[in-house]
């Protein structure tokens, strides 16, 4: 079990409104840096919100090509104070990190040319496309679903959430500073746990970049929601992962933007 931490910390403010300054109590959310070490060297350092640490961690070195499954740890120790995740691998890489940060330009899925990662290329999946997958009321009532359950948020306004569900509910929510590190920690859950993916997507609340599309082929789920927007090079990855991507949930409506047959369409009458 890992050490309570603070997501939110509270400061005296200088507050403007009805037309005059007065003071008042604020939260803030808190942000903290975690060194990952794997087999006494350090891989990366990142900026996070102090919580799920063990998740994130492990998300974060699955993402990055550095293990494929929570197997693949023999220990990982925390050392919060310090900010240091220690981590035993079962086989030890031969790769310094630098390989990992490396660029390679490769073809995916014989489409078109992209710029990855090696790491990416390794790693990322393309997604077996099934058709009407989910209804555009599910898609609304997902998005709300993840919008209310963001305590933290409407707190602070200073979190990114991301959950993973079936077509009718979220399974799991983990909440980051960083976009990139709350899918790290869900995709670390899923691997901890290690939850089947079949019938699961992803609920999201940041931009859609071309690194967040990556991201959900490298968890291996086909659908992407958000209430924001996504980028160019995200949707011609998308396209080419067979990732089916659904931006701008607000309200009563949203653009699908890729892979539209797994939004199954109704006629009004239905």
């Amino acid at each position: 079990m890992e050490p309570e931490q603070k997501v939110t910390a509270v400061r005296r403010i200088l507050k403007y409104e009805g037309g005059r300054l007065h003071e008042q109590e604020d939260e803030v959310v808190t942000e903290r840096p975690l060194t990952i070490r794997v087999d006494g060297e350090e891989f990366a350092t990142l900026v996070c919100t102090p919580t799920e640490l063990e998740e994130l961690t492990i998300g974060f070195l699955a993402s990055e090509g550095m293990i494929r499954t929570a197997a693949d740890i023999r220990s990982l120790a925390l050392h919060i104070e310090q900010g240091i995740a220690e981590v035993t691998l079962v086989n030890p890489q031969t790769r310094g990190k630098d390989w990992y940060n490396k660029r390679f330009l490769g073809s995916c899925c014989g489409k078109s040319r992209q710029f990855y990662f090696h790491n990416d290329a390794q790693t990322a999946k393309t997604i077996p496309v099934r058709p009407n997958q989910l209804t555009p009321e599910q898609c609304l009532g997902l998005m709300r679903e993840l919008q209310r359950s963001s305590d933290d948020f409407r707190r602070t306004g200073g979190v990114h959430n991301a959950a993973l569900c079936t077509a009718d509910r979220l399974l799991a929510v983990r909440t980051d500073i960083g976009r990139h590190n709350a899918l790290d920690k869900l995709y670390g859950h899923i691997l901890h746990e290690r939850i089947p993916l079949k019938g699961k997507m992803l609920a999201f609340s940041g931009r859609m970049s071309s690194e967040i599309i990556l991201k959900a082929a490298k968890i291996g789920v086909g659908i992407l929601l958000s209430k924001s927007a996504p980028t160019e090079l995200g949707l011609q990855l998308a396209e080419e992962l067979g990732i089916t991507v659904v931006g701008f949930i607000r309200g009563d409506a949203f653009n699908v933007y890729t892979h539209a047959e797994r939004i199954a369409h109704r006629s009004p009458e239905q």
